[in-house]
């Protein structure tokens, strides 16, 4: 007779066959994010599927740190003219392409160094995205929060904090799980909210933002 799916041989393979995604805990407990997701341990047993994939991360205390490359300049092209344009960081108003002077995407790095100076002194809304590189659900929703910062280009401006190498900037805003997305309006939070959502989901919830008074 064939395991089944709660059989101990059946828990043990998907086990290892998910151990070159997995992040340890101290204690041997799991914790594993890929691109659907996250599993958390179920019944108090570490290393056995929770359940639907989470939409949110937590950090596992032993997460690898990587550079932010914050304050640096990106090459944007403009989606009118197709002209290469370098996007500085931090800027006194917005960013517009040389060529055809449309407003550009302003999507940008930031950690607890520049989060001042790129984030909460933006003269337009912000959207925050905290974020880390070992977690599913962040890649999952980068691609919509960018898509977002080119729709509305010239109305929002995209930073992105990886948590890993911004402690602070994450425990001031109480980041328990990732990602945590924000809007800021003249540097203080207008929106909030956690964990990974649809394109159209994220839209409206922008829309919103952008809507209610500061």
């Amino acid at each position: 007779m064939s395991a089944g799916i709660g059989s101990p041989d059946e828990r043990a393979r998907v086990i290892v066959s998910r151990m070159a995604v997995a992040a340890v805990h101290p204690g041997g407990s799991w914790h594993r994010c890929w691109l659907a997701g996250c599993l958390r341990p179920r019944n108090g047993m570490p290393g056995l599927p929770g359940g639907p994939p989470s939409s949110s991360c937590q950090k596992p205390p032993d997460a690898p740190a990587r550079d932010n490359d914050a304050m640096a300049s990106e090459l944007i092209r403009c989606g009118h003219c197709g002209q290469m344009n370098r996007v500085p960081a931090a800027a006194a108003g917005t960013p517009r392409c040389g060529k055809c002077h449309q407003p550009l995407p302003w999507i940008a790095d930031a950690d607890d160094t520049t989060f001042g100076d790129v984030a909460e002194a933006a003269k337009i809304p912000v959207i925050v995205d905290l974020w880390a590189p070992w977690c599913g659900p962040c890649r999952m929703v980068s691609p919509a929060l960018e898509q977002l910062a080119r729709d509305l280009a010239g109305r929002v401006k995209l930073v992105k904090v990886n948590v890993d190498v911004s402690p602070q900037v994450s425990r001031r805003f109480g980041a328990q799980a990732i990602p945590t997305l924000l809007v800021l309006r003249d540097g203080r939070v207008a929106a909030r909210q956690t964990g990974a959502a649809p394109m159209a989901a994220l839209r409206a919830w922008v829309d919103n933002a952008l809507a209610t008074a500061p």
